[in-house]
């Protein structure tokens, strides 16, 4: 008996969130961010899940996919305890922050600043060369340094919802002058506990689709091992200026929803005589 078209349906909805999961996993692995970057705009487009459900199943398939990613670096050595650490206490307190300024700044002019700061970071990329293996010396002013980057994480995800690997990566590697694995490994530790909450706060709220989560986080953790491959293979000059696309992506992605909400409403059509 052929399958009825409600069969059809979730197996092809079953099979856009595999994709998807596939994709988010292998960038989120590569790259040492969440991977939600691709996550989200597809789950709208393809699940067509409304943003905030989107955002919030992301998050949750986030969770598996970073603690995959993050043991996978550590195992190789190229992940910091202590610097996922300070970061994580940073962007504790740097959310918080975003929360609390959430509702009282002019929100469209601190989102074309921040497109214009990831601007600035893609063009600092490109030209950045990370040495890998480097020793990293922990000093009073770098621990401090640690703080304040884990504290602009956290603001930036309050704030925009953007925050992990795309700020920590680029901070770590032109900043402190960390290697490129070892800033993707940290960046993935700092992760596991930061998705960890905002997924129990959303679950509490009701906003995230649990059964998506899972097939979106199995197929991401899944392609995240590919991903952790991937960065080992290409050369520290090559990830940059992929890393430097994906943050451009990034800043194009906020700046085409910006300029969304500041259209003014379609008049509605007047009723016909």
């Amino acid at each position: 008996m052929p399958p009825s078209s409600s069969d059809v349906s979730w197996m092809r909805r079953w099979g856009v969130m595999v994709v998807v999961g596939a994709l988010g996993g292998l960038i989120s692995g590569a790259f040492g961010v969440g991977g939600g970057i691709v996550v989200v705009p597809l789950l709208v487009a393809l699940a067509k899940m409304d943003q905030r459900t989107a955002a919030a199943t992301s998050l949750a398939a986030i969770v598996p996919t970073a603690l995959a990613g993050a043991v996978t670096y550590l195992s190789r050595g190229q992940a910091d305890l202590v610097i996922a650490a300070l970061l994580a206490v940073g962007g504790v307190a740097g959310s918080w922050l975003g929360v609390h300024l959430l509702h009282r700044l002019p929100l469209h002019v601190l989102r074309w600043m921040f497109v214009g700061l990831l601007v600035l970071v893609a063009a600092r990329m490109v030209t950045a060369i990370p040495s890998r293996g480097s020793e990293l010396s922990l000093t009073v002013p770098t621990l401090l340094l640690f703080l304040a980057i884990g504290l602009v994480m956290g603001l930036t995800a309050g704030l925009f919802g953007v925050g992990g690997g795309i700020v920590v990566v680029p901070a770590l590697v032109v900043l402190v002058g960390v290697g490129d694995l070892l800033a993707k490994g940290t960046s993935l530790l700092v992760m596991v506990p930061t998705t960890l909450a905002g997924t129990f706060a959303n679950v509490r709220r009701g906003m995230v689709d649990l059964r998506a989560a899972l097939l979106v986080g199995v197929s991401a953790t899944a392609a995240s091992f590919a991903g952790v491959y991937i960065a080992f293979v290409i050369p520290a000059r090559l990830s940059s200026v992929l890393f430097a696309a994906l943050v451009l992506l990034t800043a194009a992605q906020m700046a085409w929803r910006e300029i969304r909400q500041a259209r003014p409403p379609r008049p509605e059509a007047e009723p016909a005589t």
